[in-house]
């Protein structure tokens, strides 16, 4: 997730929709406390349609050995709140964001969290998870969606790195991530500017970590946003009262 380039996680993409804790770095402890599982269920699906999570399957994990299915679902999308970056070299205890993926991207894109997880749990150090990964795409153990897809991640909350000073923020920023390996912004005539909010409001690619994981980043309108947060105010509330680091502060 490099931000200068927008090569890194999407949240390193910002502007004034964003809202961002005043926690800066948090706690250097990296060991991953479990969440419950009701709420880590709920927060997972936000990241979905309200009318696309009934039939979405949903990934909950255990820090101590990775993920597992909690609930299949029928229409190949499926859901988890990511906990570890393997693109940052780093880990965190305090990194939360929910995403899902369709069925493409969960052969594939989501294939490499889970494993990501895992190795975590076994014991794998940051620089030697970022390297491995990168090895299996370099051998095609894991490769991008051979079709068109996306990932939703329209939740009216995560926490990972971000604006003004790119460190780790508490925001809100509801947005989709289409299926873009290898394409570049020139590739699509866009010139996103963090320090250029408005430059943001139309399609721009976000390389994650290497450029089979490239994007075309489209964020949710600021009408739709507020609906957003408005709806899911009670898994906000819920969030918020589990951890500090979850409350989004308004200013």
């Amino acid at each position: 997730m490099s931000a200068l380039k927008i090569a890194m996680a999407l949240p390193l993409i910002a502007g004034g929709w964003m809202i961002w804790a005043t926690q800066s770095s948090g706690s250097a402890d990296t060991i991953i406390e479990p969440m419950p599982a009701e709420l880590e269920t709920r927060f997972a699906l936000s990241a979905l349609p309200p009318a696309l999570r009934d039939a979405a399957s949903v990934y909950l994990l255990d820090p101590a050995s990775g993920y597992r299915l909690a609930r299949q679902g029928s229409s190949g999308i499926a859901c988890l709140v990511q906990r570890t970056v393997w693109e940052m070299a780093d880990f965190r205890n305090d990194i939360y964001y929910p995403l899902c993926y369709d069925a493409a991207g969960t052969a594939t894109y989501l294939k490499v969290i889970i494993e990501a997880a895992q190795l975590r749990a076994e014991g794998m150090a940051p620089a030697e998870l970022k390297a491995e990964v990168q090895r299996r795409y370099d051998d095609k153990t894991y490769q991008a969606p051979e079709k068109a897809g996306l990932s939703y991640m329209v939740g009216p909350l995560m926490r990972t790195i971000g604006p003004p000073d790119l460190q780790v923020h508490t925001m809100a920023m509801p947005h989709l991530m289409f299926y873009a390996p290898n394409i570049t912004n020139a590739d699509i005539g866009a010139k996103p500017d963090l320090a250029d909010p408005s430059s943001l409001l139309h399609p721009f690619i976000d390389r994650q970590g290497n450029d089979e994981q490239s994007y075309i980043i489209q964020l949710i309108g600021a009408a739709e946003k507020a609906k957003i947060l408005s709806d899911e105010k009670l898994l906000l509330d819920d969030l918020c009262a589990y951890r500090d680091v979850l409350c989004l502060h308004h200013t």
